[in-house]
């Protein structure tokens, strides 16, 4: 039984019935059919707060989805699931490979930044100016790819660079 037909919701409920149905007209094959299953469960068992139940079913959709573009969705909620639990590498691995599915996806750039810019704190705080500089240096040039792809988008991020000196004119609104 799918996790999220286990809810008393109504909303979950509601959903499961909808995306079923949708799920039914849809020319799909099968095994696409049974990717959008896992990632279903997955994405509700991580609004949950069920993480471990949510990367088994991502990794199982992982292995059914061909599709590149649904593929770095997949990529990207792992990657979500990793930095919540600061486990920072594993992370960045999982955003860089959702990019290279779509490299058009500005969230997974704006994690792969916000990640880069908690490492060059953190390394200022420990006393090396230097590699936090650097640090900073790769935070700006991922949320300008990331501006650029979503311009009104990432207000902080855009604040932090025009402050910072890191801004190139041209991305910015």
């Amino acid at each position: 039984m799918p996790r999220i037909q286990r809810k008393d919701n109504f909303i979950d409920k509601t959903f499961t019935v909808m995306a079923d149905i949708i799920l039914k007209v849809l020319p799909a094959d099968k095994q696409a059919k049974e990717a959008f299953a896992y990632y279903r469960d997955g994405m509700s068992a991580q609004a949950e707060g069920e993480y471990a139940e949510a990367l088994e079913n991502y990794k199982e959709a992982l292995t059914l989805e061909e599709d590149p573009n649904d593929r770095s969705y997949i990529l990207y909620n792992m990657g979500l699931i990793y930095a919540s639990n600061g486990e920072h590498e594993q992370a960045l691995e999982l955003y860089h490979q959702a990019l290279e599915c779509n490299p058009r996806l500005p969230q997974a750039l704006n994690n792969i930044a916000v990640i880069y810019h908690y490492q060059g704190e953190k390394a200022k705080e420990a006393g090396d100016d230097q590699l936090g500089e650097a640090l900073f240096d790769k935070a700006a040039d991922y949320w300008i790819t990331a501006i650029r792809l979503a311009p009104n988008n990432y207000i902080e991020a855009q604040n932090w660079l025009k402050t910072t000196g890191r801004s190139q004119i041209d991305i910015l609104l």
